[in-house]
């Protein structure tokens, strides 16, 4: 298998799997629609710290793990160390041997630089028949907290935000694969709040990690006061009295190559 340059890091690994474990352990339905055999050849793209591979494998199947992220990789292959890692990115990766699966859990929304292309690359390292299941961020995700966070910046004379996912609608996804040569056998679009119980800051440590981009090139002393703002606008629709929640929105899809 050839990996390509890799992609800058994505979030700070070290939260990912303790303050922000949701990510992981929310994926767990999504191995149930892939339906793992044993002897299958899988290939989980944007595995992250491992986890949800590592559940495939517990089926039986020979799974490989890629992902932009070193640092992701670097964690997986500690953890994991009898798996299967490699560093790729999305847009670029190749498979010397297809696959009998591709399986991919919040990760898609991640490649937003052509996600036409990415959908490419899934289909090439598919045998005929093969299945891509997935899960990824729909329109309409985050939107109060990618609201708040384009509020904030305008008050602080700032240029909009420049957010780094890809949130397509139903239809959009589903022509995409459809164009691609897939047929798509289920495609679910819903609402999924989810606690930031582990989120001290609220959404402003949501910021910091999912979206630390946007904070690039700012003068360090208007940081924390830009993010206490975005917490302030934030918070009429995301603070329970049981602490924050995220408004996620989620697109899951189960597809199967020509």
């Amino acid at each position: 298998m050839r990996y390509d340059a890799p992609s800058p890091e994505r979030w700070d690994h070290r939260g990912f799997d303790t303050g922000f474990g949701y990510v992981s352990a929310r994926g767990a339905p999504l191995v149930g629609l892939l339906d793992p055999r044993p002897g299958e050849r899988v290939l989980d793209l944007g595995c992250g710290t491992g986890v949800l591979t590592a559940e495939i494998a517990r089926h039986g199947a020979s799974v490989l793990g890629i992902d932009g992220s070193p640092a992701m990789i670097e964690k997986a292959l500690a953890r994991y160390p009898g798996l299967d890692f490699g560093i790729g990115d999305g847009h670029e990766f190749t498979v010397a041997q297809p696959y009998d699966a591709v399986f991919s859990n919040a990760a898609l929304h991640w490649m937003s630089r052509d996600p036409g292309r990415v959908i490419d690359n899934v289909r090439a390292a598919l045998v005929p028949g093969g299945r891509f299941v997935a899960e990824l961020g729909g329109a309409g995700n985050c939107a109060e907290l990618t609201a708040a966070m384009s509020t904030a910046w305008r008050e602080y004379g700032l240029r909009e935000p420049s957010l780094p996912w890809y949130f397509p609608t139903p239809a959009e996804y589903a022509a995409r694969l459809e164009k691609a040569g897939f047929v798509v056998r289920l495609l679910e679009y819903f609402d999924r709040p989810t606690p930031l119980d582990e989120c001290p800051g609220g959404a402003s440590d949501w910021v910091r990690m999912f979206a630390g981009s946007v904070l690039e090139g700012l003068p360090p002393e208007i940081v924390a006061p830009l993010l206490g703002r975005v917490d302030e606008l934030a918070a009429p629709a995301l603070r329970r009295e049981t602490g924050w929640m995220a408004d996620y929105v989620r697109l899951r899809f189960a597809a199967v190559r020509r």
